[in-house]
């Protein structure tokens, strides 16, 4: 199996230690104890310590938190096995308050801000609704916080069913820039099989290609709080890989999980070709159907050939019906195509700025919007 492993890139340990944005995934095996419901604050505590330890290089760091149901179920006194899907959503807006909790407390040890952030897959998949939940969490980022998201249990409904809050992880991984995903797990990374079952098994440290190889060693989940297992962690991989960011598996149940990855300990890191803003533009640039056009200046256009955003200062027409978030063509003043972007404004709201400075656009559109017609992370010159 060494083609399918042979990658060149850095370790697990070395992808932790460089990475500067992080999205982490805990599972609900790993941070609630299954005899008692409860959360395992040594655990938590310890995690947090990591957590802490990474902000301290420099890295932004966020929670993608399994274990509402569990929690709320505990605290409910629901200790039938199975749950209907009302009292499934009951024991998640109970138990989200309470790890909500746990977290404050254990992250406050390290004057750390927690927000809580809750999400369907459906936010992250619908254009506009993907948008707002990305400037949230980048703005949240960017003050300081770490924000500790969830699915949105009490509404959702298959997300329940399929409890994958591994997909959930890649795609807020995809949707802030994320270059790292790591997924803790009661697994230490992938095998050529279920090393529970077959002491054959082979771990594989490195996966450079996700082929239909790597798919077929996927297996079910074992019984218990944990409802993810190895299918769901490829398919997290490769949404995650596909967006530029590199995904690590790995064993959560000792305390101090990140550390332990970073010292060396066994994980298997799934390796991205591309960077994510690389990733993201080819995503613009070849994925998504223009909807409209804006029109440059000169002076807009040499700044763009500068690496700079589109202001609506810059834009003399706009044309077609787009929405916020929608892909618009950007045509230089003799109406050649000389790049594509994601608009912040809607048609009718970007005609109403045109010309404008971005000191003008709040008193102009009646509430405070971007400063830019076209942010350059979100803009691709042809």
């Amino acid at each position: 199996m060494s083609n399918i492993s042979s990658g060149t890139g850095l370790s697990a340990a070395e992808h932790l230690r460089s990475a500067k944005r992080i999205v982490i995934k805990i599972g609900s095996a790993l941070l609630v104890d299954d005899k008692t419901g409860k959360p395992r604050l040594n655990w938590l505590n310890a995690l947090t310590d990591d957590v802490a330890n990474l902000r301290a290089r420099g890295a932004e760091v966020m929670l993608v938190s399994s274990g509402a149901i569990a929690v709320g179920r505990n605290h409910l006194g629901l200790t039938k096995q199975n749950l209907r899907l009302e009292e499934k959503q009951a024991s998640a807006a109970t138990g989200q308050i309470l790890l909500a909790h746990a977290y404050q407390e254990a992250l406050a040890r390290h004057d750390v801000t927690v927000s809580q952030v809750l999400l369907t897959l459906g936010d992250t998949e619908e254009r506009r609704r993907h948008l707002n939940a990305r400037n949230t969490l980048t703005t949240l980022l960017r003050l300081g916080t770490v924000p500790i998201i969830n699915e949105n249990d009490t509404v959702a409904t298959s997300e329940i069913r399929f409890g994958d809050n591994d997909r959930l992880a890649a795609r807020v991984g995809a949707m802030v820039n994320a270059d790292l995903l790591v997924l803790l797990s009661d697994i230490d990374g992938l095998y050529t099989a279920d090393p529970k079952r077959d002491a054959q098994a082979e771990f594989l440290p490195v996966v450079s290609e996700i082929t239909p190889e790597i798919d077929a060693m996927a297996g079910e989940a074992l019984p218990g709080y944990s409802s993810g297992g190895m299918i769901t962690k490829i398919s997290a991989a490769k949404i995650s890989v596909g967006a530029g960011c590199s995904m690590i598996i790995a064993n959560g149940h000792k305390l101090n999980p990140l550390q332990n990855i970073i010292e060396g300990n066994r994980a298997t890191v799934f390796e991205a070709s591309v960077e994510p803003k690389t990733a993201r533009k080819r995503y613009i640039a070849g994925s998504l159907k223009p909807l409209g056009t804006v029109t440059l200046d000169a002076g807009a256009l040499k700044a763009l050939q500068n690496g700079k955003s589109l202001l609506p200062a810059g834009v003399t027409a706009v044309d077609g019906k787009f929405q916020r978030g929608d892909a618009v063509l950007v045509k230089s003043p003799d109406g050649r195509e000389v790049a594509r972007g994601l608009a912040a404004y809607s048609n009718g709201d970007a005609r109403k700025i045109i010309g404008l400075q971005s000191s003008e656009i709040e008193a102009r559109l009646g509430y405070l919007g971007r400063e830019e017609l076209i942010h350059r992370d979100d803009l691709v010159l042809n």
